[in-house]
Formats: structure tokens, C-alpha cells, sequence
């Protein structure tokens, strides 16, 4: 019998970067780097003179990535798996680096060999075909692959096998009728997902000071409100951004954030970066529409977003502080965006309600390692023996912040401010109820999601904050 006509004696010849794994492990280990170290950017580009094969080669030493933090497609490992079942000699071909090639091969246990890129040699496009032709002739092996780089490889083997392909092995594979491997849909909404933006929401805080300065209907501080909730938003998408591309790999190792666009591969690290990029440029020309002292504020909120994403956020309660400040910020970034004064008292009051809300962020965290006692939460400086420590100081906030509340209501200026000002009293137990309510659902492991974005999305609290809003305008317009 012709070896060619029993496919026990077809060698499968597959792709590594975007064929098995969703994702490229070159850009994601230059991402590693540079996000560790963004000086070894010129390292970077002398590597890559002196050959893309010497690039990859630096990059894989320099990374530290296991072959269990990539994204693999599970479509594609149950299809090898079949396929080795019937003895078929399954063969990774990739353009990677050799310790990336074998830490794949090791961990999946699937191929007989490995064939990948050297300092000397980039093992992609024509180079791989012709590595594969010298070694099983041409249309001596099958092909699985995904790129225009693939295409080709492709041309030479004796079956292809398209993979969730660019637009490039596509068109390859319409034309000459070749398979396509269901790797199951690609949301159209990666990019809403990868930006958060229902985590807008939270800029809304922007347009507080305009509010209680009573200036709503100033329309000059109403347009400046909307530019500055957009540079805010645009700039804290981009931050959203960067901060998945620097958690890839912990956040693949958490049970919901693996599903984050950047982490399953979703969404590529190149459009990563070009998104922030976009968003980044987008912001900033908002800026240029406000006065000097908001360009100020956001320049502070963007150093400490930045410092939030690559260290603070791993420190020991620094994190909740810093996120309770952020959330402040976007207060003070509204008063210089409208050029209204800002309250000692609501500053304040500020700062204990987003720390109740930021810790409960954290003891929802925390709730999923209840019961491992001494377990590190990965990407965070807490351990699961902190879960009750932390719920105590959130509730603990929530009753400071109706105490500052109710003594912003007996102020001075509140006073000389509101027609009414004993219409304001009802706050402070709403405020009370409406975190308290939080973190009871939080206790019961009922609350799922960033507790700002509940309360935008909760009816309950809706209704609270409507009924707050109707006794300021009471207070301050009278019967």
C-alpha cells in the first residue's frame, strides 16, 4: 500500500501561534518584557536587526512564560488528540522560539516532534515550507495553520486544515475548498468587553460638583462635564486595557477573568495596544477643549492609574486606598472642569464610601478563596485568612461615610445653601442602606460583579439614588 493513501502515514504538521494557541507568544512575551522593564525596548530593536529568529530567542528567555499560561483551543487539542489515537505522527511546526516550542510539546504530550525557529532561522512563511518539503516532500504531510504566513505551507502539503484564520488563509481556503476547523465564534463585542464600557458608569461622579453647586443649568458647565466624562472615560478604557495586557497571565489563571478578550485570545496584544493607543490620543484632545487645571487632575489620575496597574494593586490595602482616592479624583477633575469649589465634607464623604465600595471589591475577591487557609489571591497582596479583616473595615467605612454625611448636611455652607435643609436628613440612612444592602449580598456570595457597576445596574439602588436626588432638589428649591 502507498504510504500516501493511508493517513496513518501522513505526518499532521501543526501551527503554534494562533492555530493551537490563541494567541502569539511573541507579542505577548515582548509585552512581558516591556512591561517590566519598557528600557529594553532598544535591546528589542537591536535583537530584531540582527534577525526576527534572534528576537523570539531573547524574548522566550526573557519572559518567563509556562507552557500552561497560554490560551490553547480546546477545538484544536480534541482534534489532535483523535487524530494520535489512530498512531498518526503529529508534528509541531512553529515560528516560535525552541524553549516556547518545547515547553508546548511537553505539556500537551501530542507530538512525536518538534521542528521551530532558531536565532539563526525565523521557521515561518516559505522557510517552513521548505523545512517540511526536505523532510516528507511535497504534499507529504498535512497542514494546520491560520496566516497569511501559513498560506504557503498550505500550497505545498497534501491537505490544509484553516484554523481561525485572517483574512489571508481565508480567502486560501474559498478558493481551493480546503477545511475549516469551528473554533466556535468570535464575539463581535470584543472591543466593548476589552474597554469596559459600562465601567463609564463611574464618571459620572465628574458631573457631582456641577450638581450640588446647583449650575445644571449653566450650559457652559454642562458641555464642560461631557467633555471631561469622556477624556475620563477614553483615558480609563485605555488604562483598562493596559491593565489586562499586564494580568494575562493571572488573570488566565482566575476562574472569570480568563474570559476577558486579551486573556482567551479574543482579542490580539497588536490590537491591544492599538486600541489604547486610540483611546489615549482620543482623551487627550478632549482635554485640550477644557481649562489648564482639569489637563492637571487627569495627568494625576492617569501617573496613578498607571501605578495602581503595576504595583500598587499588589499591595496590602494600598490598593483599596488608592482606588477609593481614584474614585475621588474624578470629583476634583469635575470642579476644575466646571471651575466650582469643592467641599472639605464631600471630599471626605467621598473618600469612606468608595473605600467601603473598593474593599468590598476586594472581600468579593477574597470570598472565592474562603476556606483555603494561607492561599496567596493571585495578583494581590492578600490571602484568604484576610477575607473577615477586610469585610469588617468595608462595613466599618460604610458607617463612617453616613457620620461624614450627616455632618456635611449640618455645615455651615449646606445650611446657607438649601432653601430646606432638613430634606437632606433622609440621606444618610438611605446612603446606609444602599452599602449596607451591598455588602450583605457580598456575604452571601450573591454580588458578582464591581460593586459601582452594581449599583448603576441594581433597581434598588436606583431607586435610592432617585429618591436621594428628588430630597436635594426639594432642599434646595423648597415648597
Amino acid at each position: 500500500m502507498d504510504a500516501r493513501t493511508d493517513i496513518r502515514y501522513i505526518p499532521l504538521c501543526v501551527d503554534l501561534d494562533g492555530t493551537l494557541l490563541a494567541a502569539d507568544t511573541l507579542w505577548e512575551g515582548v509585552a512581558i518584557v516591556l512591561f517590566r522593564n519598557p528600557f529594553m525596548l532598544f535591546a528589542m530593536l537591536y535583537w530584531l536587526s540582527t534577525g526576527k529568529g534572534r528576537l523570539k530567542h531573547e524574548i522566550a528567555l526573557r519572559s518567563g512564560r509556562q507552557a500552561a499560561d497560554w490560551p490553547y483551543r480546546e477545538a484544536v487539542l480534541k482534534r489532535l488528540v483523535r487524530e494520535r489515537e489512530t498512531g498518526r505522527p503529529i508534528i509541531l511546526v512553529t515560528g516560535a522560539a525552541e524553549s516556547v516550542a518545547h515547553g508546548v510539546a511537553k505539556h500537551t504530550g501530542l507530538f512525536s516532534s518538534v521542528l521551530h525557529s532558531s536565532p539563526d532561522l525565523n521557521l515561518t512563511s516559505s522557510r517552513k515550507r521548505d523545512a517540511l518539503i526536505k523532510r516528507f516532500g511535497e504534499g507529504g504531510f498535512d497542514y494546520m495553520g491560520n496566516s497569511r504566513d501559513d498560506v504557503p505551507v498550505f500550497d505545498a502539503a497534501r491537505k490544509a486544515i484553516v484554523v481561525a484564520p485572517d483574512t489571508a488563509a481565508e480567502n486560501w481556503r474559498r478558493k481551493h475548498d480546503a477545511e475549516r476547523l469551528d473554533t466556535g465564534k468570535v464575539s463581535a463585542f470584543a472591543t466593548l468587553k476589552s474597554i469596559r464600557v459600562h465601567q463609564w458608569a463611574k464618571n459620572v461622579l465628574i458631573g457631582v460638583p456641577a450638581v450640588l453647586n446647583h449650575d445644571i443649568l449653566n450650559i457652559q458647565a454642562v458641555l464642560n462635564s461631557i467633555c471631561a466624562f469622556f477624556a475620563f472615560s477614553f483615558l480609563a478604557s485605555a488604562v483598562y486595557v493596559i491593565n489586562d495586557l499586564s494580568d494575562l497571565t493571572s488573570d488566565r489563571r482566575h476562574p472569570k477573568k480568563r474570559n476577558r478578550p486579551l486573556a482567551s485570545g479574543e482579542m490580539s496584544v497588536p490590537m491591544g495596544l492599538a486600541i489604547a493607543i486610540c483611546l489615549i490620543l482620543a482623551s487627550l484632545s478632549l482635554t485640550l477643549l477644557l481649562p489648564l487645571e482639569f489637563a492637571i487632575v487627569l495627568a494625576f489620575y492617569a501617573v496613578t492609574t498607571t501605578a495602581y496597574t503595576f504595583f500598587l494593586k499588589r499591595k496590602l490595602l494600598v490598593d483599596v486606598f488608592a482606588l477609593a482616592g481614584l474614585y475621588t479624583v474624578r470629583i476634583v477633575a469635575g470642579s476644575a472642569a466646571t471651575d466650582t469649589e469643592l467641599s472639605f465634607w464631600l471630599l471626605s464623604f467621598s473618600i469612606f464610601f468608595f473605600l467601603s465600595l473598593a474593599l468590598v471589591k476586594r472581600y468579593v475577591e477574597l470570598h472565592e478563596y474562603d476556606g483555603e487557609d494561607g492561599a496567596q489571591v493571585p495578583g494581590r497582596g492578600y490571602m484568604a485568612d484576610d477575607y473577615e479583616m477586610v469585610g469588617q473595615a468595608g462595613v466599618a467605612s460604610a458607617f463612617t461615610a453616613a457620620l461624614v454625611l450627616a455632618l456635611y448636611i449640618h455645615s455651615k455652607e449646606m445650611l446657607e445653601m438649601y432653601t430646606v435643609p432638613w430634606a437632606l436628613w433622609p440621606l444618610c440612612p438611605l446612603v446606609l442602606y444602599m452599602q449596607l444592602r451591598i455588602w450583605m449580598l457580598a456575604r452571601r456570595g450573591m454580588l458578582h460583579e464591581d460593586p459601582v457597576v452594581f449599583i448603576m445596574r441594581d433597581w434598588r439602588s436606583l431607586v435610592t439614588m432617585t429618591i436621594g436626588a428628588c430630597l436635594v432638589v426639594f432642599g434646595a428649591l423648597g415648597a
